[in-house]
Parts: structure tokens; sequence; C-alpha cells
């Protein structure tokens, strides 16, 4: 359980003013007013500080470190784990008053930003240029990129481009004594020690708050195909993934799962159109982007043709408009009518060998219904990479961990991880265990006693400093 902490000093309140001016701290009704009905983290801290620059997040620092003043780095609010979520004696530091776009290098590829920018931002300024940054989120209008950076966030589109990991090419980032550590390599190629920024993506904010980043950039793709396929065996979604990510040649850029359960609650009545009929066990969306949309569509068609041939699926629906490709997608990505149909809502988010999926969900189901007979649940996600969402209905809100052991004990005997995309934060801080090792949680506890001695930087999350 989290305590509340003595209230924020008056006298560090005015200090922050000077440093951020007189609208960039936010303080008693203005903080309550920010998200008013927010479901995901609470927002309880005293004040907001907004900073403009990272000269300013550093004196913010420096002059909280000094006061043992907790901090909690808050970008676009849009994670699912509590890892922004503040409490009374907190201060929330928000980024969204960074949120620049720096420079464009059509030549090398590359975007300086600043942290705040959101991510769907930067991708109509890229639009222009012929280029993309490919990561693509549910949250593409809210989040920010140094969250997505934080979070290290995955996506639909992992299994070509990589996680948010794989896409940043350097980073500033301050420590929590106001330090500032300016790594903004524009190279892909730099093996010179130690990887610093990589001690701050996935971090989530407790290591240091990341102020800028260098992203790598590619060629905006100009051709997309997009079909969703039925199979009535497991076997046969397995098979179908390893067969297109072959056929396409390197231009398969997703390939999503979605269950009976989540299909049907998303295209019940007066909810979205059933593309295929709705009796079967499993549904696949795939997409390919490329190039030249004449080329490109005759081997997505040809590919699939093949598949249908060796037994891979049992129909299949090709796009023939953006407006059918949207159609497609908004059955995968509308979370609403799951939500509100499957209460009290849990949303989980895992990763394991592909192999072992359907075994797992197995697992997972007979033991939530051997539980709550009457429970609900739906598994979909990015099955390209291992990662797989699972909702629940089940139980009261005093079942959580009764329903977390549900989904998470499976994942030990399997070397599963307890998240693939959306980090720790406190929700998932009692069970870490399944996926770290205690000499692994040990030497992450040491990493942050090294950076952040006076545990000031989003106390409590991913782990307790004492036990």
């Amino acid at each position: 359980m989290q305590h509340a902490l003595p209230a924020v000093p008056a006298g560090l309140i005015e200090q922050l003013r000077a440093v951020v001016g007189e609208t960039g701290v936010l303080t008693g009704e203005e903080v309550a007013a920010r998200y008013p009905g927010y479901f995901m983290d609470r927002i309880a801290a005293d004040a907001i500080v907004r900073p403009r620059t990272t000269e300013e997040v550093s004196a913010v620092l420096q002059l909280c470190n000094a006061a043992g003043q907790p901090v909690v780095v808050q970008g676009g609010m849009s994670g699912w784990v509590r890892a922004t979520q503040t409490k009374a004696g907190e201060i929330a530091l928000s980024l969204e008053r960074m949120a620049a776009i720096e420079e464009i290098d059509t030549v090398n590829r590359t975007a300086t930003v600043q942290a705040g920018v959101i991510l769907d931002t930067l991708e109509t300024a890229l639009a222009e240029h012929g280029l993309t940054f490919p990561l693509d989120l549910g949250g593409r209008g809210s989040c920010q990129l140094g969250g997505n950076a934080s979070t290290n966030a995955g996506g639909m589109r992992v299994i070509r481009y990589g996680m948010m990991r794989e896409q940043v090419l350097g980073v500033e980032a301050v420590l929590a004594d106001g330090r500032v550590i300016s790594s903004l390599n524009q190279m892909i190629k730099n093996n010179t020690g130690y990887d610093l920024k990589q001690l701050f993506i996935g971090s989530e904010g407790t290591l240091g708050v990341i102020t800028r980043l260098v992203l790598r950039l590619r060629e905006r793709p100009t051709s997309s195909n997009t079909a969703i396929v039925c199979a009535s065996d497991f076997s046969q979604i397995v098979y179908l993934l390893r067969f297109v990510d072959q056929g396409l040649g390197g231009l398969l850029s997703a390939f999503e799962l979605i269950d009976n359960n989540f299909y049907n609650v998303n295209t019940g009545a007066g909810k979205h159109a059933a593309p295929l009929a709705s009796d079967k066990p499993y549904y696949a969306i795939i997409e390919m982007l490329g190039s030249q949309q004449e080329r490109d569509s005759e081997l997505f068609e040809t590919v699939l043709g093949e598949a249908g041939e060796r037994g891979y699926f049992d129909d299949a629906v090709l796009a023939r408009s953006e407006t059918q490709r949207e159609q497609i997608w908004n059955i995968r990505e509308d979370l609403e009518h799951v939500v509100r149909e499957f209460q009290p809502f849990y949303a989980f988010d895992v990763s394991l060998p592909v192999g072992r999926m359907q075994d797992y969900i197995a697992a997972v189901t007979e033991k939530l219904k051997g539980r709550w007979p009457d429970s609900k649940i739906a598994f979909l996600g990015h099955m390209g990479d291992g990662n797989l969402h699972i909702a629940i209905g089940a139980g009261g809100e005093d079942d959580r961990h009764g329903v977390e052991a549900c989904v998470y004990e499976p994942l030990r005997p399997i070397g599963g991880s307890i998240s693939a995309e959306h980090g720790i934060g406190l929700e998932k801080k009692p069970w870490l265990d399944v996926t770290r090792s205690a000499d692994e949680r040990k030497l992450m506890k040491d990493i942050k006693q090294l950076l952040d001695p006076g545990n000031i930087l989003n106390p409590g999350k991913i782990l307790d400093l004492h036990p």
C-alpha cells in the first residue's frame, strides 16, 4: 500500500515557479481538473510542474533532489500499468510543453525531437518528406515520444521494425541530481562502450527523465495490403505466420491475432460489421506495407492464395479500399465494447513463445473458469512477435490478485514475460519475480541506487529499493 507523503513545502513550490514561470506550475483545483474521470492512473499530486527546456528540467530536479522531493514523470498518460500514478506529497513533472520537432534530417533519415512531441504529430510532419517513424500504437494521437521511449513501447509493427528500443539512436536525459546526460547519437553504428541510452529506455522514469531523442526514420510505404482470415485450429495460424512472412519477402508489417470472443464482442449487433463468419475460434489480420501498389497487391494475393490452398486458413477477406482497411482494423483496435461488457474489467499484456500460445490460452481459460465460471475472457494481440493481450471480466475488485494469478502463474514454467510492451509500474510489480530472477532484480536495484540514491524519481514503480 502506498501512503501519502507530507505536503510539498510552499517554499519549494515557489522555487519551482521561479524556474518554469508562473504558468509552469499547477496546484490545487488546476491539478484536479487536468484528467477528470481518468481511469488508468490516479492523479493526486500536490503540483504539476511543466518545464519548457532541458535546462529547466535540470534545475527542477536539482531543487527536488536537494529537498528529497519525489517526482513522477508524466507524458501522454496512455499507459496501462500505473507507472505515472501520483499521490499527495508528490510532484508530477509533465513534459507537455517540450513539444518541438527540432530537426528532420532527410539525408541521414533521423529526427531530433523533444520528449513531449506526440507520436501522430511527428508522423504528420514526416509525411511531406516521404519518411515515417514506424511505431504504431492505438494511442498514437496522445502518447508522447519520451513516454514511448521510457516504456519501450511496441505496437502493431514490431514484427517488422522492432520495439522502440530498436528505433532510438540517441537520448538526452536528466539524472535525479540534475546532471544532463546528452548522448544524441545520430548513427546506426556506434560501438564505443556502454550504450547509455538503453539505461533510460524502458526504465519508466525511474533512472532519469528523457528530454530529447534522436529517432531512426524509414522510407514511407506507398502501398498497403490488408486481409483478415479465420481458422478452425491454432496450428493453422502458426503455419500461416511463417508462410506469409517468408512469402512477402520482409514486407509483412503486422500479424494480429483475435480470438472468437473478442471478434464477437466487436462485431455484434449495432457494432462493427463482421467481414467473416463469427463461428471460427481464431482470426488474424495481416498487413503488408510496400512501395508499388500493383506489384505488391499481386504478391499479397498470390501468397494468401497459396496459403489458402495449403489449408492455413478457412476463409479470408481482402480490403479493396482504405475504408475497408479501416473497417478491418477497427475490429482489432476498438476496446470500448469489451471494456464495457467485461466487468469488472482487467487488461493484461504478456509475451511468450508462439509455439506455447495455444496451451497457454487453454491454461489461463481453465484456471479462470474454474474459479469464476461466469467470467468472460478474450485474447488478441501482436502474435507476430509473441505478444498476447488478454481482456478479462471476472470476480470483483477484491479478486484482482486471484485474476492476476490465473494469467501470470502459467508463464513461469514456459519462460514467458508478465509484460510485453506496457512495462511494470505499480500494477505488475508484485509479479516481477515471474520474469526476473533474484540476481536480476538485485542488479536493477543497484543501478537505481547508483543513479538515484535519494529515490526521488518515480519511487515505488517497477521495484522497491528496500525489501
